[in-house]
């Protein structure tokens, strides 16, 4: 599952995402509103956690612009405030959930998981492309309703792709997807390509195209 974090308190975002990192959950951090409106916007996410009290965009201004596009993504919001109107104002907009700062980590992660379990009811837990499907909650992949065996790396690779299928995905991006803070630019973004191989010896080669100078795509057929 992956959680976005847009809180400008750099030291209680990090104490977020260590936490929810420590619960098998994928977080991510922005540090402020702009750059977390963009990251909403261009990738996928299970759950994102907003402050409102931001620099650039408030989370207001953020939860109102991804309602707007369509994006539904279950939103917690947090903030120092504790007046009814800010809370009102947080649902109205369009957060799911409201927390007051401070909070105990228990409290978070309980949110989180009801959200989930909610969300869970509405959406398929199932990523398909072509002949091939992943299960999100088991991470279970069948090709032609066959199973096939891949490593944690390999199914981040793959998954990060469907997620962003039909668009083009550099290198970069999906070694920052994959190795999140463990990136080592010098070789990270080669043992893309190892793993994008081995991923093609397991689902072969029809499934993931190479773009000359960006990257990878996974392109659906149908």
């Amino acid at each position: 599952m992956r959680i976005l974090i847009v809180e400008d308190e750099e030291s209680l975002a990090l104490q977020i995402r260590e936490t929810l990192n420590s619960e098998k959950y994928q977080a991510e951090t922005c540090f402020n509103g702009e750059e977390g409106l963009e990251q909403a916007l261009v990738e996928e996410y299970d759950l994102i956690i907003l402050d409102i009290m931001l620099p650039g965009k408030d989370g207001f201004e953020i939860i109102k612009e991804l309602r707007k596009e369509g994006i539904n993504t279950p939103t917690i919001m947090l903030t120092a405030r504790t007046e009814t109107e800010s809370k009102v104002k947080g649902l109205d907009s369009g957060a799911d959930d409201y927390l007051t700062k401070p909070f105990a980590m228990p409290e978070l992660l309980a949110r989180i998981r009801s959200l989930l379990r909610r969300q869970s009811d509405d959406k398929s837990s199932t990523l398909s492309i072509n002949n091939l499907i992943l299960n999100t909650a088991t991470q279970d992949v069948k090709l032609d309703d066959k199973p096939v065996d891949l490593t944690t790396r390999e199914y981040a690779i793959l998954q990060f792709l469907i997620y962003n299928k039909n668009r083009a995905v550099s290198r970069l991006s999906i070694a920052e997807h994959v190795w999140g803070d463990n990136l080592d630019l010098f070789s990270m973004t080669n043992f893309v390509d190892v793993h994008i191989k081995n991923l093609r010896k397991k689902i072969g080669d029809e499934i993931i195209h190479t773009i000359r100078g960006t990257g990878y795509m996974v392109r659906d057929s149908q």
